[in-house]
C-alpha cells in the first residue's frame, strides 16, 4: 500500500480523500438553530486521521499492519497539506478571507489546523518509537544505524553505497554561483554543511535522498525469513559524504522535507484542449509554494535560518520531529512476506447469484440479471467474479451491440480498460467517459484516455465545470430482435487492485427504467442535452441534494404524524450545512438518525435542543469503508440509495454523481444487517461526542474485546449458499 477515501494513495493504497471544496460557508440562516452547530471540517478531518493513528498504536493488531496504519497516516497528513491546508493559505495570500463552515476567519483555522497537526505529528512519530518498532524489532525486523555495524557489515553496505546509491546521487552546492536548488515537494532531502580545509569558508549544499528510485531500507547482510536487518538510505548515504565532498571537511548533516501546494487548477472556459491544458498544469503543480517543512531534532539554526529564509516559511510551518523523518517508508516493510505478522488472509466469494455448480465454469451473468437483481459486498465479494467477469463477458459476447463506462480511478494493466479495447476492436460501440481531473491520478487517466482513444474507444471528459464521479456501465445487448439494458451502478471505483481493500456495494440490474436512466444520462455527458428527473436515480448537481432533503422532510414529517420513521446514512463525509440542517429539524421532530462515517462529519450530535436523536458511528480497519447508503424508513415503504456521493458541496453541487434506488427486500435486508451491526454496542467503533471529539468503544465492560464489524461481515457473506438461487 502507498496511498488510506480521502477518496489518493498510489497502487493499493486506500485514498482517503482530501475536499477540493474551498466555498463559503453556505448554510441558509436559520435563527432556530444555534450559530454553533457545526463542527469544524478541518479539524474534523484531523480527527479522523488521528482515528487512523489510534489503530496503528492498537496493540491488539497484527505489528505489521499497524506499520501500515503508521505510513497512511503519514501519506494521508501530506495529501492533507497539499491540498486544504494549501487553499487556507491561498484564500489568506488572495484576501478571499469568507468565512468557514464554522465561520471561523481562514487566519483562525489555520492556526487551530497547526497546533493540531503538530501534536499529532508528534504523537505519529512517539507511536513509531515507542510502540511499534520495539514490537517489530522482537518480531526480528530491526533498524540499525551504519555506525554500530562491524567492519565486515561496513564493508558490504560501502560496496552497495559505491555500486547501487553513488552514481544516482546529485549534490547541489549553495553558493553565488549556484542559488538555492528547487526543493521538490515531500522529496527528503540532506541539508550539509561543509568547509575548505584551506580557506575555512563554509559552505552549504542539499543532497537529495533518492527514495523515488532506491529502496528506503537497505538490508544488512544476508539475514534469514525470521530476522532482518535494514540500515535507511538516508543514513547510509550521511556516512558516506566524504564521497561526494571529496576534500572537504563535512561538518554536519541533518534531513529535512518540504510539503507544497500541489492542487491543480483549470479555467476549462478558457480552455479548449482540457487534456493539453491539464498536463501544462501537472508539470507547475510540482512549483506550488511550500506550506510545511519537517526538520529533525536538533537541526542546527544556521541550517534552519537558511531554508527558512530561501523557503519563506513562517515558524508556525516548522515541524520539528525525532527521526525518521517521512513514515511513508514504512510500507516497505509492510510487503514483508511475514503472514503471521498481519491480518488473517481472506478470499473474497464470487456473489451468490454468479455461481454455477462446475467448477471454474463462468457464470451467465446476463441470464443470472434477467432472473433478478443482484447487490454486490466487496471486498467480501469478488470483484473480478462480478463486475470485471461483466465487462469482460459484454466485451465478447456477439450479441452485446454497445458498452458506455465511467472512468474516475482505475489501475496499471486494468483488466476493466482491457475489456474495453477488445470491445471496440471487436467492432462494438464503447464510449469511455474518463475523468481526467481525478486528483492525483490525473497523469494516469490521461494515459489510459489516449490509450483508449487509440483502440477505437470514444472517450469523452465530461462537463465543463464538473467532475464526473459517479461509477456507471451500461451493456446494450441484442435479445430476440429487441434491445436490452444491463446495468452496474456502483459506490467505488472501477479499479480492481483497490477492490481488495475499499469497501464498495454495486448493484447490477436488468431492470429497464434502470437502464433508459443510464442511457439519458450517458447522453447528457457526451452530448449536449440538459438534465432532467430520472426514474430511479437521484442525480447531482440538479437533483440529488432535492430528492435527498425531500427524503428528509418527509421523515420528519411522517414523525410529526406519530407514524414510523428513520434514517440511516453512510458516508465519507458529511459537511453540506443543508443536509445537517434538515436533519436537525427532523431529529427535533423526533426522528432517530443513525450516521456512519468515515472521515469528516460536522454534525453535532447529542444536542438536547436539536440533534439529540442523532447518533454518530465510524469503522476502520483493514478495509477503508468507501460505500454510500441512504435509507429513509418512508412509513413502511423504505426507499434506499445507494452511489457514488458524499454529503459535501463538491459532490452535491460541482460533480456529476449517481445514487440509485434499492427495490428487492432481501438487499434492503442486508443494508438493515449492516447498519445495525455498525450502530451496536456490542460492535467496535468510534462515537462522536457533542463536543467534536470521538470516543473510541473496543473492549466491553467485563474487559473482552467488541466485535470487529468486518470480521463479522467476512463470517456472514462466507456462510451463504455456495450455489447460485434460481428465482
Amino acid at each position: 500500500m502507498k496511498r488510506m477515501d480521502a477518496e489518493n494513495l498510489v497502487d493499493e493504497t486506500p485514498a482517503y480523500d482530501i475536499d477540493d471544496d474551498f466555498e463559503p460557508w453556505a448554510a441558509n440562516a436559520d435563527a432556530t438553530l444555534p450559530h454553533d452547530r457545526y463542527i469544524d471540517r478541518e479539524l474534523s478531518w484531523l480527527s479522523f486521521n488521528q482515528r487512523v493513528l489510534e489503530l496503528a498504536e492498537d496493540q491488539t493488531l497484527p505489528v505489521l499492519e499497524r506499520t501500515n496504519f503508521l505510513a497512511i497516516f503519514a501519506s494521508n497528513l501530506d495529501e492533507f497539506f497539499m491540498v486544504r491546508v494549501a487553499g487556507l493559505k491561498r484564500r489568506i495570500i488572495t484576501g478571499i478571507a469568507v468565512p468557514t463552515n464554522v465561520g471561523k476567519a481562514p487566519l483562525d483555522v489555520l492556526a487551530d489546523v497547526a497546533e493540531r497537526a503538530h501534536a499529532l505529528q508528534l504523537r505519529h512519530a512517539t507511536a513509531f518509537r515507542e510502540l511499534v518498532y520495539p514490537e517489530l524489532a522482537r518480531a526480528g525486523i530491526t533498524l540499525v544505524e551504519f555506525a554500530s555495524l562491524d567492519a565486515a557489515e561496513r564493508a558490504q553496505l560501502r560496496d552497495v553505497f559505491s555500486k547501487q546509491i553513488f552514481p544516482v546521487l546529485m549534490p547541489l552546492a549553495v553558493d553565488p554561483a549556484h542559488p538555492f536548488p528547487y526543493i521538490s515537494g515531500l522529496s527528503l532531502n540532506l541539508a550539509v554543511r561543509v568547509r575548505h580545509p584551506k580557506t575555512l569558508k563554509e559552505q552549504f549544499a542539499r543532497l537529495k535522498v533518492p527514495t523515488n528510485v532506491l529502496p528506503r531500507f537497505v538490508r544488512v547482510g544476508a539475514g534469514s525469513a525470521r530476522s532482518v536487518r535494514y540500515v535507511l538510505l538516508e543514513d547510509l548515504i550521511a556516512n558516506h559524504l566524504g564521497d561526494l565532498f571529496p576534500g572537504m571537511e563535512v561538518l554536519d548533516h541533518h534531513l529535512f522535507r518540504v510539503t507544497r501546494n500541489e492542487d491543480v487548477e483549470i479555467d476549462e472556459d478558457e480552455t479548449e484542449n482540457l487534456l493539453q491544458a491539464l498536463e501544462k498544469e501537472l508539470l507547475r503543480r510540482r512549483f506550488g509554494p511550500p506550506v510545511r517543512l519537517e526538520v529533525q531534532d536538533g537541526i542546527d539554526q544556521v541550517t534552519l535560518d537558511l531554508l527558512v529564509r530561501e523557503l519563506d516559511i513562517t515558524e508556525q510551518e516548522i515541524y520539528r520531529l525525532p527521526g525518521p523523518l517521512d513514515l511513508r517508508g514504512l510500507f516497505d516493510l509492510g510487503r514483508l512476506d511475514r503472514p503471521e505478522l498481519k491480518y488473517a488472509p481472506y478470499v473474497p466469494t464470487t456473489p451468490v447469484a454468479f455461481q454455477t455448480s462446475e467448477p471454474n465454469q463462468p457464470a451467465d451473468i446476463f441470464a443470472a440479471l434477467r432472473r433478478q437483481d443482484v447487490l454486490v459486498h466487496h471486498p467480501y465479494e469478488s470483484f473480478a467474479t462480478s463486475v470485471q467477469a461483466f465487462l469482460e463477458q459484454a466485451a465478447r459476447d456477439p450479441d452485446v451491440l454497445a458498452i458506455k463506462q465511467t472512468l474516475y480511478r482505475t489501475s496499471g494493466d486494468s483488466p476493466v480498460v482491457e475489456a474495453l479495447i477488445a470491445a471496440a476492436e471487436a467492432g462494438k460501440q464503447v464510449l469511455a467517459l474518463v475523468e481526467i481531473k481525478a486528483r492525483f491520478d490525473e497523469q494516469n487517466n490521461i494515459e489510459w484516455a489516449r490509450k483508449l482513444e487509440r483502440a477505437g474507444v470514444h472517450v469523452v471528459y465530461g462537463l465543463v465545470g464538473l467532475k464526473t464521479h459517479c461509477k456507471l456501465a451500461l451493456v446494450i445487448r441484442q435479445e430476440k430482435g429487441q434491445l436490452r439494458h444491463y446495468s452496474h451502478i456502483g459506490t467505488g471505483n472501477y479499479n480492481p487492485k483497490t477492490s481488495r481493500i475499499y469497501e464498495d456495494l454495486g448493484l447490477f440490474t436488468a431492470d429497464d427504467q434502470v437502464g433508459k436512466d443510464l442511457t439519458r444520462l450517458f447522453n447528457e455527458l457526451s452530448g449536449y442535452a440538459i438534465e432532467r428527473k430520472f426514474k430511479r436515480l437521484l442525480v447531482a448537481p440538479l437533483h440529488l441534494r432535492k430528492g435527498l432533503l425531500k427524503a428528509i422532510l418527509a421523515e420528519q414529517s411522517n414523525a410529526e404524524a406519530g407514524k414510523p420513521s428513520g434514517i440511516r446514512i453512510k458516508a465519507n463525509s458529511l459537511v453540506d450545512e443543508a443536509i445537517i440542517d434538515a436533519l436537525y429539524h427532523a431529529s427535533r421532530a423526533g426522528v432517530p438518525i443513525d450516521i456512519w462515517v468515515r472521515g469528516i462529519c460536522a454534525i453535532r450530535p447529542g444536542q438536547e435542543d436539536y440533534s439529540q436523536n442523532i447518533r454518530v458511528r465510524s469503522t476502520l480497519g483493514r478495509y477503508l469503508e468507501h460505500s454510500r447508503i441512504f435509507r429513509f424508513v418512508g412509513d413502511g415503504e423504505p426507499l434506499v440509495y445507494i452511489g457514488s456521493a458524499d454529503m459535501m458541496h463538491r459532490n452535491l453541487d460541482r460533480r456529476i454523481e449517481a445514487l440509485v434506488r434499492l427495490t428487492r427486500p432481501e438487499h434492503i435486508a442486508d443494508i438493515d444487517e449492516m447498519f445495525d451491526l455498525a450502530m451496536s454496542d456490542t460492535t467496535a467503533s468510534w462515537a462522536l461526542e457533542s463536543d467534536g471529539t470521538w470516543l473510541r468503544r473496543s473492549i466491553a465492560e467485563d474487559g473482552a474485546p467488541l466485535a470487529d464489524m468486518q470480521d463479522r461481515l467476512m463470517q456472514i457473506i462466507q456462510s451463504r449458499p455456495r450455489l447460485a438461487v434460481r428465482r
